[in-house]
């Protein structure tokens, strides 16, 4: 059996794993993401800890598959970036070329995000799911469709970007695209704090939430503590939420929505307050999808890129 690496780059820290062709994880590491000097250091640092990791393993060229990358970024189908927010990579990128000079090994690349929902419908919640949608509810909104057991990557490498359906046309500030009324705006952890802070700037009643930082995990305390201004803050939430799923129903018709981020540690209660705002919205073919919560957490991303390697080879 032959192994294969996979690699998730982050904006401060790569992750890295090895792994075998049955998705079992043999040892993951991480390494300093250097974005200094339009991170011209990224892909080598990369390509000198494989070599390293293929040496301190006795790993020949034959013993290994391959090499997935995750890239915060649109990937093209020809492994290509065309620009990153926050890896410092200023112009084109032909990542997939690069790498597989440096490395000597076949390179597949994609988003990080879609790399992520590959990973969870591998060997995370969504195990033996073809057609599935995760959402990260982080500081931003990502996620990634899958369908017929494969990622939609799209024309530009954009498929997938959740976090930028428009939910709200009337919606006067700006999302971090420069459009407005984005779901990222309103279903982030970030955007779950700004609907409770307006939600306090005119709330009589009693609540928890005006003592101490507002953020999304005191919300969700403070939801499961039944304070009513919680719920109501939630409430909210979950209707952009739902509005943001339904669209994407209609789109993917998915079996099931899988859900990670640091918003989703709040749990089953989240699920709780998704599901009837969302079917009232869903059209009635993805009326009965699932919501689950993801599973694989930070490793999604590295598993989903090991992933890309062994569906490319066979």
């Amino acid at each position: 059996m032959r192994y294969c690496f996979g690699v998730d780059v982050g904006g401060t820290t790569t992750k890295m794993g090895i792994f075998l062709e049955d998705g079992s994880m043999v040892e993951k590491w991480e390494i300093k993401t250097h974005t200094e000097n339009e991170g011209c250091r990224i892909l080598p640092d990369i390509a000198a800890s494989i070599r390293d990791k293929s040496a301190e393993r006795s790993l020949s060229r034959e013993d290994c598959a391959g090499v997935g990358i995750a890239i915060p970024a649109p990937v093209t189908e020809e492994g290509n970036v065309k620009m990153t927010a926050n890896i410092g990579w200023k112009k084109e990128k032909a990542v997939k070329r690069e790498m597989e000079e440096l490395t000597s090994y076949p390179v597949f690349v994609g988003n990080d995000a879609n790399a992520a929902a590959l990973g969870e419908m591998w060997k995370g919640a969504g195990q033996g799911r073809k057609n599935m949608v995760m959402i990260t509810l982080g500081t931003g909104v990502g996620g990634g469709v899958i369908a017929g057991g494969r990622i939609l990557v799209g024309g530009n490498g954009g498929g997938g970007e959740i976090g930028h359906i428009c939910i709200n046309p009337e919606e006067t500030q700006s999302c971090g695209c420069g459009k407005r009324g984005c779901l990222e705006q309103y279903a982030s952890a970030t955007g779950l704090v700004r609907l409770g802070r307006e939600q306090l700037s005119e709330e009589k009643r009693v609540t928890c939430l005006k003592e101490g930082e507002l953020t999304a995990k005191a919300i969700f305390d403070a939801l499961k503590d039944k304070d009513p201004v919680a719920e109501d803050i939630v409430k909210r939430f979950s209707q952009y939420l739902a509005r943001g799923l339904a669209i994407l129903g209609a789109i993917a018709d998915p079996t099931v929505f899988v859900i990670g981020g640091g918003v989703s540690k709040a749990g089953n209660i989240l699920l709780e307050y998704l599901r009837e705002p969302y079917e009232e919205r869903a059209v009635f073919a993805s009326k009965n999808a699932e919501f689950i919560l993801a599973t694989l957490g930070n490793d999604a991303g590295i598993y989903g890129a090991a992933k890309m390697v062994l569906d490319g080879i066979h």
